[in-house]
């Protein structure tokens, strides 16, 4: 039964409860002796009959979910609040209605009906709360559309079929208009255009998408049309998956939980044992079996474990729900309670603080030996990427994005030609443009000026790929590329240093490589050269010290290093190996959300706390009042319909500070 089914179920319980116990307390001594109430029983019915046949369906219908659920406990050996709450209505119920039979002493079927009507409303509370925790999976879960347009091949060519998607299967061509979803993953095949995909990544920025990009189910289509042949349906898609993992967290248990479960089953006994103990010593101490039954009632009401019970499951659901609307992924519990110890976290470099592409971080001009190569950057820019366009390399495609992003001309290079390993030559505006290594510019014979030589060794020092540009003979340029830092990079450390979490860089690049991103982004520690086997190594050196460490990567090569941390931190863009070993999925390639991570799992861990205090304390505090300690000298009882209420109200406190969670802030993008 789904979560809002139950929540409608106990609603309807509550209120027969609720309906019939109305005029049963009103029949009954309270509602003669506290509220004046002095209307006899109708058909001539003596009050407690009256009383008896409006409890029945109170007791049999609407209470009868505690017996099931005691019955339930009792066959798995264990003891929870649905026992104590079966013991208390049939205490209450049975002792009544034996005095009914026999004839004289009084009742108390309005403590077995508002008992009843009290806690169906706490439960229903709580029901409703976890509802709303649930919302994020609730919320994943109707962003698939629920119709697709298929392109099939008909008679007459192809045609346009409209189907479920839960129909489309591996293979089919699909047609996403503008302003449509995208419903299965797939690969784009014809057209341009851009994605928003920030209900499923977090990401907040559309993404371009052109033949041969991958699209997510779910994302929408804002701008063009695109035809996307399906590669992943069903439950192997991206949505699909994000809702496995976020239920898989979410029905897990945190460690936590298991020492609130344990607690719970000795409370249950503590209650059962303290309410016969509490009857045994009213009735001792001179006081009737019927006040005696009463302050027993009461103990083993007001001790229900309830809110212990909910205390960690809320925090859990508002925790995992809040992670994943920002695309952070907890697989299980135990991660998220992980994650608020972690006091130390290791990165990866490349594809984690780097975007794993190179990208232009300067132009260095070099003074030109005739005037006819002395030319302004944004020219000279222009020409090598004419040339540079005509290339495949990863590096020629860095400087064609920098020329992009400049606003320089496109012009176009005729006579291009490929050097292997060396770089490219061609023509542009009736310039000869070299643009790579020396050996490329040597072996058409442009000699190699002091400048430039002296330009590519101190660039190169400092962890850069240097490029020589030569136009006409003359080298006039050196251009030097590196591996990006991520845009958010700078800000994701500086959000775990006020997390006071140390970073630690662990990487296989050169010291001098590694030191630059360092400096660049805020790290202080950095460890470079360390080859794929001997991460891990690193991790458990780390942990030898005495910390908690997180490791974050996306590689293969990063697989063993996230098995040995405390907790792994798979960058969701990466390889399937670093995902499936992880604990924690980003499904944004985003450093940001490592310290959205942990600051998640430090509120829902304090949120635990302040949930199993207020639980404990009020067992501690309430349960001498229940037991009469404070009558002789105060004055002070209660009832087992006011215990049934403040026992309610505290599971509901504990319901409505988990989701207190959702006003945690997180660090911006």
């Amino acid at each position: 039964m789904s979560t809002h089914a139950m929540a409608a179920d106990l609603r309807r319980r509550f209120l027969v409860a609720a309906a019939l116990s109305v005029p049963i307390l009103l029949w009954s001594p309270i509602g003669r002796e506290v509220l004046g109430f002095t209307v006899s029983a109708p058909v001539g019915l003596r009050d407690d009959v009256f009383s008896l046949l409006l409890s029945l369906p109170v007791v049999f219908y609407s209470g009868w979910i505690f017996f099931a659920g005691a019955w339930s406990a009792l066959r798995a050996r264990t003891l929870d609040m649905m026992v104590l709450v079966a013991v208390a209505i049939t205490a209450a119920w049975a002792y009544s209605l034996g005095v009914t039979v026999t004839g004289g002493g009084e009742v108390f079927y309005e403590a077995a009906s508002v008992l009843t009507a009290f806690v169906l409303l706490g439960h229903w509370f709580e029901m409703r709360a976890r509802g709303g925790a649930n919302d994020a999976v609730r919320t994943l879960l109707e962003l698939a559309p629920p119709k697709a347009i298929v392109i099939r091949q008909g008679a007459d060519g192809p045609e346009q079929v409209e189907i479920a998607t839960a129909d489309i299967v591996v293979g089919d061509l699909l047609l996403v208009r503008p302003g449509a979803k995208v419903p299965v993953d797939g690969m784009v095949e014809e057209g341009e255009s851009e994605l928003d995909e920030s209900m499923v990544t977090g990401e907040s920025l559309p993404v371009g998408k052109q033949p041969g990009s991958e699209v997510i189910g779910a994302s929408v289509n804002t701008t063009g049309s695109l035809r996307v042949r399906a590669t992943k349906v069903g439950a192997d898609t991206a949505l699909a998956q994000i809702v496995a993992l976020v239920r898989q967290a979410q029905e897990s248990k945190a460690p936590g939980q298991r020492l609130a479960d344990r607690a719970a089953f000795w409370l249950v006994l503590v209650a059962l044992l303290g309410g016969a103990a509490t009857y045994l010593a009213w009735i001792g101490a001179g006081r009737g079996s019927a006040e005696a039954l009463l302050f027993a009632i009461t103990v083993v009401v007001i001790t229900c474990p309830d809110a212990l019970g909910l205390a960690t499951p809320t925090a859990v659901l508002v925790g995992t729900g809040l992670a994943a609307r920002r695309g952070v992924l907890f697989k299980t519990a135990t991660a998220l309670e992980e994650s608020a110890r972690i006091d130390t976290v290791v990165l990866d470099k490349t594809g984690t603080l780097t975007t794993g592409e190179p990208a232009v971080t300067e132009i260095r001009l070099i003074p030109a030996g005739h005037a006819r190569a002395s030319m302004a950057q944004d020219r000279l820019l222009a020409l090598a990427a004419a040339v540079e366009r005509e290339s495949e390399h990863p590096l020629a495609s860095a400087i064609v994005r920098h020329a992009v992003d400049a606003g320089v001309p496109v012009l176009a290079a005729t006579g291009f030609e490929n050097v292997p390993g060396a770089g490219a030559r061609g023509t542009v505006d009736g310039h000869t443009v070299l643009v790579g290594a020396t050996r490329l510019l040597t072996g058409h014979g442009v000699s190699i000026p002091h400048a430039a030589a002296e330009a590519r060794a101190e660039l190169a020092g400092r962890g850069r790929t240097a490029i020589l540009v030569a136009i006409d003979g003359a080298v006039v340029a050196v251009i030097a590329l590196a591996d990006a830092t991520r845009d958010s990079a700078p800000g994701a450390i500086a959000a775990l240093h006020a997390l006071g979490a140390r970073v630690v860089m662990l990487t296989g690049d050169d010291a001098g490589t590694a030191r630059r991103i360092a400096d660049q982004v805020g790290i202080d520690t950095v460890i470079a050269g360390v080859l794929p086997e001997g991460k891990a190594q690193q991790i458990r050196a780390l942990q030898a010290d005495g910390h908690r460490v997180a490791m974050v990567g996306d590689g293969v090569n990063d697989a063993p290093a996230l098995a040995a941390a405390d907790l792994g931190i798979a960058i969701g863009a990466g390889t399937d190996v670093a995902i499936e070993t992880a604990d924690v999925v980003l499904m944004r390639s985003d450093p940001l959300d490592v310290p959205t991570a942990l600051r998640v799992g430090r509120g829902t861990l304090r949120t635990m706390r302040q949930n199993l205090a207020w639980a404990i304390g009020y067992n501690a505090v309430a349960l001498p009042i229940a037991a009469g300690v404070l009558e002789p000298a105060f004055g002070l009882t209660l009832r087992p319909e006011i215990a049934a209420l403040a026992m309610s109200g505290s599971s509901l406190i504990v319901a409505l500070n988990a989701l207190l969670l959702k006003r945690l802030e997180l660090p911006g993008r």
